[in-house]
């Protein structure tokens, strides 16, 4: 009984390594955005550009307000 304890909780913290492996510090803004301040820039892990990298969360908050005056994200017959 002892050994399956032991094994178990050996499975349960190789399956948990890459969760903290992978992470990194950082509280997230109100974009779900944050700045990394080790390689520099900023980045997006929720929200509208989650995935996506900016030099600046000013770059991030212009390309945001061009997609908000798109055209294409309008409904059909308000212009």
């Amino acid at each position: 009984m002892r050994s399956f304890g032991i094994v178990s909780m050996l499975i349960i913290m190789v399956l948990a390594a890459p969760e903290y492996a992978f992470s990194h510090g950082g509280g997230l803004d109100s974009y779900g955005c944050h700045h990394n301040r080790k390689a520099g820039g900023y980045h997006c892990h929720r929200g509208p550009f989650a995935g996506e990298q900016f030099s600046s969360q000013a770059d991030m908050l212009k390309k945001l307000g061009q997609q908000e005056k798109s055209p294409s994200d309008r409904p059909a017959g308000r212009r």
